[in-house]
């Protein structure tokens, strides 16, 4: 049995949570509203501000949404109670991001400026600092929403192993190469 899969969900009380007869659950917080259509295998019981999740059979398929099912309610709950951000950081030498609304504004090294438009779910935020390096934060209610729009942004300039050059997410350590040596 899944030990994800078999913990309660709780909710806290300023969260409202719907299961409706086709599996979709509905969470409405105070940072927004979610909605998530559950596989079928899955049973869902709301009892007292908790919420369990039981598998209708014992096939693999029923196994392996019954973990994933738990944990995309949970962050569901999660994110429209307290919200999710993601901090990167971009380094090197003439690296700079800016922003203007929703449009996010970079120079990483090209010779062009990229513009990249953030969904307006995603609350953008740019730091520049002088001796610093320049940091992006982008916040939601929706962590996958999140994590995609962060992944799309790194994959505009992955860290490089030899310089560690690029765009990186605050704290993520980078597996560094030796360079030639001269002879």
């Amino acid at each position: 049995m899944s030990r994800i899969g078999k913990a309660p969900v709780t909710i806290p009380s300023d969260v409202t949570l719907t299961v409706s007869d086709d599996n979709t659950v509905t969470v409405k917080g105070k940072l927004g509203e979610l909605t998530q259509k559950i596989n079928m295998n899955i049973n869902l019981k709301l009892s007292e501000g908790e919420l369990t999740l039981e598998r209708t059979s014992e096939t693999k398929e029923a196994k392996a949404q019954h973990g994933l099912s738990r944990a995309l309610i949970f962050n569901m709950v999660e994110g429209v109670n307290e919200g999710f951000t993601k901090v990167q950081e971009l380094v090197g030498v003439g690296y700079r991001a800016s922003n203007n609304g929703q449009r996010l504004e970079l120079a990483l090294g090209y010779s062009h400026p990229i513009v990249f438009e953030v969904p307006a779910e995603v609350k953008l935020e740019t730091e520049s600092a002088k001796g610093k390096s320049p940091l992006i934060k982008l916040t939601s209610h929706d962590k996958q929403l999140v994590g995609q729009v962060a992944a799309k942004i790194r994959s505009l300039r992955k860290p490089e192993p030899y310089k560690g050059k690029g765009v990186r997410f605050q704290g993520e350590e980078i597996r560094r190469k030796a360079g030639k040596t001269a002879g």
